[in-house]
């Protein structure tokens, strides 16, 4: 599975570094290492929306208080599936 996070200029005022290492932290603290890789990258295209987040390409808006529900509703449940 592929992740990741926007940490263009928008993104990053919203908190893209927070919500990257938090993410990094889950995939940690859950043994999913080597079946998510997380990267980050400039401007999604959607910086109104921010912090964006792909799942596998698939365009999410994440704030930093939401990522353990958005990493057990996206990234656990998809990865039991």
């Amino acid at each position: 599975m592929s992740v990741t996070v926007c940490i263009g200029s928008s993104c990053h005022l919203k908190g893209a570094a927070g919500v990257l290492e938090e993410l990094q932290y889950l995939i940690r603290e859950n043994g999913l290492e080597d079946r998510v890789r997380v990267s980050a990258a400039f401007c999604m295209g959607s910086c109104t929306a921010g912090v964006n987040v792909t799942v596998d390409g698939e365009v999410h808006s994440v704030e930093r208080h939401e990522v353990k529900s958005f990493f057990e509703r996206e990234i656990l449940a998809k990865l039991a599936a």
